[in-house]
């Protein structure tokens, strides 16, 4: 297939701003695309916390014109950079109205009142943002609700524009409980008339719900996992929306995420006390002590440690970890625990430590180092997620031998096979039902396992040390979704004409 040109629209990037996973994609995933030869541009809001001088950004000349309906013309600035250790550019729109802010979404937990223009203004300016640039893309990659206004606008407002009409759009979804679902009024600054506003596009119960309009509007959809793409379809994880990814369903498909391994390795990660890898396991076990010390617990190697490094929020189990923690800790085990989140979390989770002081303390905040370190030094890795659409954190735990205990929902499910004592095939423990008691069951089956079947630990380990995730995988597997979407935009005919053949996409 013809290499491709591709506008990438999203709220997030590393290393410029991250509040989770969608940060991730959008920072590697266009970086594998180039080295496909594929030509990958991004746009973003350059937030206050990007700092121009830091990451080298040029100021385009000229004022960026974006039409926001009733409100008028409003106007930003253009700051180029480059994603490190890349030749891709990054576009960032400078307005400080909107994004010279503390927080990207919200301040003490709760979400800024203007978010709904916030993130309108960085779909019409990221389309808005070729005419200045001179770039004409093939396709448009949107991500998440705060950029699901870019497929919608293609097809109405925008679908005579010479740059961006008509284009193929791509919509992926990284996690659906968040779907940008604002008041009635917010068409009239979308601008694309009050016809949209109806069961069948925009409207959710009397209000604008923008995913839901990019879920209707998209040539494609994806998300983060297969085993996601299919829970997005059901009521428990489609967050009422189900209904409408079902309708799409034949144009939805899950690429799991990537691992950078060039930052996630034990053979050569400088955070932690000791290098390792599969075939000498001797640094592991200094990597235990150095992360036993570091939480002040009793540096013991004939304990299993368990490792969690998660936001300490609903949606990642803390809730049933909290009801099964004591029981947890009546056990032979040691705890410790990196992240922040609900505040009831700290308090709880800060007197358990006072409960136990020998075996749980927790670190509240994010400490990237000292993620590694955790990964590096448990023995274990718990994630007890009730939806997971992807998760990262598994894969990271394969790699450094860390045997992961997952709910068996999403990527999780996807990323972890489950251990067969018979077999002794598998890369970690899984569980289905998301209460305290089939965690707890779990978390006494892997540690029955540590103390009492020391062969089936050894292979465990083989085994999880042996699986890769690539970003080389994952951008391929997008390069054929690429295809699938300009086919169904243009025709078979009209695509091979202009693109040449590609291979089919599976879902």
């Amino acid at each position: 297939m013809k290499k491709l040109k591709i506008l990438m629209a999203a709220s997030e990037c590393v290393p410029f701003a991250k509040e989770g996973g969608l940060a991730d994609v959008v920072g590697v995933l266009p970086k594998h695309l180039a080295r496909m030869g594929h030509d990958v541009r991004v746009v973003m809001p350059r937030y206050k916390r990007v700092d121009r001088e830091r990451y080298g950004l040029k100021q385009l000349p000229g004022v960026l014109v974006v039409p926001m309906g009733v409100i008028g013309n409003q106007y930003c600035g253009v700051w180029e950079g480059r994603i490190p250790g890349s030749d891709v550019p990054v576009y960032f729109l400078e307005h400080e109205g909107y994004y010279g802010r503390d927080g990207l979404y919200e301040m003490n937990n709760e979400g800024y009142l203007d978010n709904d223009n916030r993130f309108v203004f960085l779909s019409k300016a990221a389309l808005e943002l070729p005419k200045m640039i001179g770039f004409e893309p093939d396709l448009l990659h949107a991500h998440d609700w705060h950029t699901a206004a870019i497929p919608v606008l293609v097809n109405t407002t925008y679908a005579a524009d010479p740059y961006v009409g008509g284009k193929a759009t791509v919509l992926s979804v990284h996690n659906m409980q968040h779907q940008g679902n604002f008041y009635e009024g917010l068409m009239d600054v979308l601008g694309i008339g009050w016809e949209h506003f109806t069961f069948l596009g925009l409207e959710k119960d009397g209000e604008t719900n923008l995913l839901k309009g990019g879920l209707y509007h998209a040539t494609v959809l994806n998300t983060v996992s297969k085993g996601y793409a299919r829970e997005m379809q059901t009521p428990e994880y489609g967050w009422g929306l189900d209904g409408v990814v079902r309708e799409r369903a034949a144009d939805l498909f899950g690429i799991l995420n990537g691992v950078d391994y060039d930052d996630w390795n034990p053979e050569v990660d400088p955070y932690i006390a000791a290098r390792y890898s599969a075939a000498d396991l001797s640094g592991k076990k200094l990597c235990k002590r150095d992360l036993q010390r570091t939480f002040g617990l009793p540096e013991r190697d004939d304990v299993p440690l368990f490792g969690m490094v998660s936001r300490l929020v609903k949606q990642k189990g803390v809730d049933i970890l909290a009801e099964a923690i004591h029981r947890i800790l009546a056990l032979d085990v040691q705890f410790v625990m990196l992240g922040a989140g609900e505040p009831w979390t700290h308090f709880f989770f800060g007197d358990i430590k006072n409960a136990y002081p020998d075996k749980f303390n927790l670190y509240v905040g994010y400490n990237n180092p000292l993620s590694h370190q955790i990964e590096a030094g448990a023995d274990f890795f718990l994630m007890p997620s009730a939806f997971e659409p992807c998760g990262l954190n598994q894969m990271y735990s394969l790699r450094y031998g860390t045997l992961p205990i997952v709910r068996a929902t999403g990527g999780l499910d996807d990323s972890v096979e489950n251990f067969d004592g018979k077999t002794l095939s598998g890369t970690g423990f899984k569980f289905w039902s998301h209460d305290a008691g089939a965690l707890f069951d779990t978390v006494g089956w892997a540690v029955y396992t540590w103390y009492n079947r020391r062969d089936a630990m050894e292979k465990l380990i083989a085994n999880a040390m042996a699986k890769r995730f690539t970003w080389e995988d994952a951008a391929a597997k997008y390069e054929e979704l690429y295809g699938r979407a300009l086919r169904k935009r243009l025709g078979e005919k009209t695509f091979v004409r202009r693109y040449g053949k590609d291979k089919p996409v599976s879902g």
